[in-house]
């Protein structure tokens, strides 16, 4: 962060009442494809700073603005999250909007297991668990009672979801060197199988969106401390927050769909036992469960999709992206292989 940014946050800060004194340090972190990170100390606290990338799409302002609403809206809730601090739309104080919030302690597996969870397999089966309670936990959210109730259409949510994601996927053809939506394997016959068999019933709820181990923050015994990056969140259903956790969940040898590693990675429960306890937390029957998981994949990969499409337009970067569209390939062939096993 440039200095004249970091003394008008500072500043911005100050007014604010969030904190006082001058910034000490700018640490930007790691993670995210969407957003830039940045951990912030001032007057001997930490907080976090969230802004758009610098190549942002265009919605990534309203994005910013959602996400500090419904940080707002989980204070006081059983939901682990950071707390909210402050949103700023003004461009010209770091040069894009941003939200801030404190900084939570706790380690990210996705970057490295804690002491206790490198020895102990206990520590491990129970981060799988704490996992699964993190969105139990936001199932049982009221969004009228906490102030959500305009924060997505939830009427015909299920009818919506195939099209929705399928003009996502067409949309890109606006970035040059896009090879189009034939070149992401198994998209077509996903999304036919998809609208197919869409569940009668369906519970309305909020939804984190991106719900993956990447995505949280543990204790050292494995309790989850805080769920991060609530950018793609929105109203629908929240079983589906339990199909994108399992979209990308290795296997029991560690291997995924995805780049992610999480090691060492025996006494991690495994997908039936995750699913297990999530219907023991909720009371939620899983019979459509499938439907539910093989669309998180579906959607998950065209979300991924989309930045191959602005790497093959030089709008980002084009190692992530072909990464990214391995990885969107490995995820139909995930939701693919699910429904052969389950006829």
């Amino acid at each position: 962060m440039e200095e004249d940014s970091r003394s008008r946050l500072g500043q911005w800060l100050n007014a604010e009442g969030i904190a006082s004194g001058a910034i000490t340090s700018v640490e930007r972190l790691s993670g995210g494809t969407q957003n830039i990170l940045f951990r912030i100390m001032i007057g001997g606290s930490g907080f976090v700073l969230r802004r758009p990338a610098i190549h942002a799409r265009p919605e990534a302002e309203q994005t910013i603005r959602r996400e500090a609403l419904v940080l707002a809206s989980l204070a006081g809730t059983p939901v682990p999250h950071p707390r909210f601090r402050g949103h700023c739309a003004d461009k010209q104080v770091i040069g894009a909007p941003f939200l801030i919030t404190d900084a939570v302690d706790g380690f990210n597996a996705a970057v490295g297991l804690g002491e206790a969870a490198l020895v102990n397999p206990r520590v491990r089966r129970r981060m799988g668990l704490a996992m699964v309670e993190g969105i139990a936990a936001i199932a049982a959210i009221d969004p009228v009672a906490v102030g959500l109730a305009d924060f997505g259409k939830l009427d015909t949510f299920i009818e919506r979801q195939v099209p929705r994601w399928k003009k996502q996927l067409d949309s890109y053809a606006q970035f040059a060197g896009w090879p189009g939506p034939g070149g992401l394997d198994g998209a077509e016959l996903l999304g036919t199988w998809l609208d197919a068999h869409r569940p009668r019933q369906w519970q309305r709820g909020l939804m984190h969106g991106d719900y993956h181990i990447g995505n949280v923050l543990f204790a050292p015994d494995g309790e989850l401390t805080a769920i991060l990056d609530w950018e793609l969140s929105t109203l629908g259903d929240p079983l589906l927050d339990l199909g994108r956790l399992l979209a990308a969940w290795p296997d029991p040898d560690g291997s995924g769909p995805l780049s992610l590693k999480v090691e060492p990675w025996d006494s991690f429960p495994v997908r039936d036992e995750l699913i297990a306890h999530y219907a023991a937390c909720t009371g939620r029957a899983m019979d459509d469960f499938v439907w539910f998981e093989v669309l998180a994949c579906y959607k998950l990969a065209i979300i991924l999709e989309g930045t191959f499409a602005r790497a093959c337009a030089g709008l980002a970067d084009t190692d992530v992206g072909e990464r990214l569209h391995r990885g969107a390939a490995a995820l139909n062939a995930r939701a693919l292989a699910t429904l052969e096993r389950h006829g």
